[in-house]
């Protein structure tokens, strides 16, 4: 389960007084924020880190970066049916610009940056479709002369040349509707949808073929997690898997082998240079990409949350919040050089998640008696791929059940992603949005510190707390359904706005001011129900589940507890304040032990009536002034992040000599390298 849009735990290395000059030090580019588009920043990612690896860690870290550009085409795919053509199109284009009318071509430009920055055309946080400032005749002009400079003349993946210049048009013309008909396909994922569709006939998204939910009744996936369901002229459902097949033959390939294949060619690479229980982790991964069995995706969970490397990483189809039915994973991945100094003080909170869990106000009968002791590190990205977005500055892995209870989790703090939405970002918007002066001046002295603690408290003890009823016992998501996301992103927030005033933390050193720091917290997550509407820029629903938590929080409250959160208005402008916060106290403890009754029990009917009453709907009205005083600010509101670019040096008997790491200023070099993975005329 990931952790978007808050800062990290950095304000720790002060507290703990374990700063040291190589952990603080700096890159040398002063400025992360490489490129604007719109609404949209591109922020470069950094990884100091890396210079103090050993050679052969660094050569692990190049291929398993090299494994993370092999899946990273896959979620395209999976977002819509035409995502794949669709990123061919444009990128054979931004690799053959020369003759290009110019105005043109930096719409296409433009376009094309949107694009990678949310794997298609869809809004990565929204899910709304996004059209393009160019006409389908200037964009089928620019085809046609990049295919003259020498586009489309090898194959890209899966998808054949283009050679003759029908052969182009007559793709174009295939595309015309998914890229300028604001009609069709104007959802990724429809968790409110309209027109008389189910939640996954709305959707963009691939995950299902003709199938509705009805289809689905007492219908059982052997592959839930990694196949589309399609369903055939017989009216017979069929999984297609994903997986690459075995080497003998005995498992054929299925969905997305070309790009499985290549990720299991860097894996093999990437073994010879890991320790020993990665290196086992590696293998098991190996034989989930080929078979794609669940054993063997179990096999890898396992081995890797014991694996506490240096350089880590996760490859996979990890979330589930694409698919409306919070079922069907994401293809996904990310590598990391943990950050030794954060770590060290995070593990001081991992090792009493026991007692957050006995002080927990849920019924004793969900207290879990037992932990196995979570990884947790603080690490710097070298890259993330796929559907991994540099807003996660938090994650706590694996997702599976029967991984956890036995064998903990791993929590990742993702300290570079913080260093580089910080500096984008700034505090100006809570000038403008804070109650009063109190608010303000507080959040100024203990804002980021709250932010921090509130991403900690949420990935450390509060994914891993609770315990499930015996009806539920193997996970509560085949019940809770496209609920169960929301839930448990909400629960977790929760354990963490409880816990806060628990005087455990100031007896392990883990706050300043207690009071102060738990107030700044309750002040963010009252106003973040305001201010996140900033990134819903049409409708008036929430479709994405991280921002549905946050508003059910925040709107339960208000309504349970009266006196506790109030909005109001003041010179024509919406504010929101606590007003009590141990009567917002009382609110989270209610919600929380209820949240966990639901998990615990699977209450699908409870959950729904609690989501749709709080944490869906919003007023129109509200949001354009949001989005009227944002636009003041002129600050971003979402984020793509340009990676770390290694370079390997191989001598004569194919082995890496040396790793040189690259800080890329142009996000279009970085995607057409990763495009030049299947089509070699792409190399920038």
């Amino acid at each position: 389960m990931k952790l978007p849009n808050f800062t990290l735990f950095l304000l720790m290395l002060t507290m703990f007084a374990i700063a040291t000059p190589a952990l603080c030090q700096q890159d040398n580019a002063s400025n992360l924020l490489v490129e604007r588009v719109g609404d949209t920043a591109f922020i470069q990612l950094h990884a100091p880190s890396f210079q103090a690896l050993s050679p052969r860690q660094q050569a692990l870290a190049y291929w398993l970066t090299q494994a993370s550009i092999a899946i990273d085409p896959i979620i395209y795919d999976q977002l819509s049916a035409y995502g794949l053509q669709q990123k061919r199109l444009l990128e054979e284009i931004m690799a053959f610009p020369k003759g290009i009318d110019p105005a043109a071509m930096a719409k296409i430009a433009e376009f094309a940056k949107l694009f990678w920055a949310s794997r298609g055309n869809h809004n990565d946080t929204t899910s709304q479709k996004f059209l393009p400032a160019f006409t389908f005749e200037q964009l089928e002009k620019a085809a046609l002369i990049a295919q003259q400079n020498g586009a489309f003349r090898t194959a890209y993946a899966d998808l054949p040349p283009l050679k003759k210049p029908a052969d182009v048009t007559r793709e174009l013309e295939s595309l015309r509707a998914s890229l300028f008909d604001p009609a069709f396909e104007p959802m990724m994922t429809a968790k409110s949808p309209a027109g008389g569709k189910d939640t996954i006939q709305a959707s963009s998204n691939t995950f299902y073929l003709g199938v509705s939910l009805d289809d689905l009744k007492g219908f059982r996936e052997k592959y839930a997690l990694n196949s589309r369901v399609v369903k055939g002229a017989d009216g017979k459902l069929t999984e297609l898997v994903y997986r690459a097949g075995t080497p003998d033959g005995k498992v054929p390939p299925g969905l997305y082998a070309t790009f499985l294949k290549k990720a299991v060619e860097c894996f093999q690479k990437a073994r010879g240079y890991a320790e020993p229980a990665q290196a086992e982790a590696i293998d098991h991964l190996i034989r989930f990409y080929q078979t794609g069995e669940y054993a063997d995706w179990l096999a890898f969970g396992t081995a890797w949350v014991q694996n506490d490397a240096t350089v880590d990483f996760d490859n996979g189809f990890i979330e589930v919040y694409r698919d409306a039915r919070s079922a069907k994973g994401s293809s996904q991945s990310f590598v990391t050089i943990t950050d030794k100094p954060v770590t060290t003080a995070m593990k001081k909170l991992a090792e009493n998640a026991g007692y957050f869990e006995q002080k927990a106000p849920w019924d004793a009968r969900y207290k879990r008696e037992s932990f196995k002791l979570p990884v947790v590190k603080a690490v710097e990205t070298l890259i993330e791929t796929g559907d991994f977005n540099v807003t996660t500055i938090g994650d706590n892995l694996p997702n599976e059940d029967e991984i956890h209870e036995k064998y903990g989790s791993k929590n990742f703090l993702f300290t570079g992603s913080n260093r580089a939405l910080d500096e984008a970002t700034g505090k100006t918007a809570i000038a403008e949005f804070a109650a009063g002066p109190v608010e303000v001046e507080r959040n100024a002295k203990y804002g980021t510190e709250a932010e921090d603690l509130m991403t900690a408290l949420h990935e450390v003890i509060g994914h891993g707390s609770g315990k499930l009823s015996d009806r539920v016992s193997g996970g509560a998501q085949p019940f809770l359904k496209e609920y169960f996301s929301t839930l448990e992103e909400g629960r977790a927030d929760l354990m963490a706005l409880w816990n806060v005033w628990d005087p455990k933390l100031k007896e392990l050193g883990l706050i300043s001011n207690q009071e102060e720091v738990a107030k700044a917290m309750y002040d963010n997550a009252a106003l973040v129900a305001l201010t996140q509407l900033r990134r819903i820029p049409h409708g008036d629903t929430i479709e994405e589940d991280h921002e549905r938590d946050r508003q059910l929080i925040a709107h339960y409250i208000a309504d349970k507890v009266p006196g506790s959160i109030e909005q109001f208005r003041r010179d024509g402008k919406t504010y929101v304040h606590v007003a009590d916060y141990q009567k917002m106290r009382q609110g989270v403890g209610m919600l929380l032990a209820e949240l966990m009754r639901i998990k615990a029990e699977g209450d699908y009917d409870t959950i729904k009536a609690l989501v749709d009453k709080y944490g869906v709907h919003f007023d129109p009205a509200v949001r354009d002034q949001v989005l009227a005083r944002y636009r003041k600010l002129n600050l971003p509101t979402y984020f793509a992040g340009v990676n770390a670019h290694l370079t390997a040096s191989f001598g004569k008997n194919g082995e890496i000599e040396k790793v040189e790491i690259k800080h890329l200023q142009d996000p279009v070099l970085q995607y057409l390298g990763y495009g030049a993975m299947y089509d070699k005329n792409l190399a920038p």
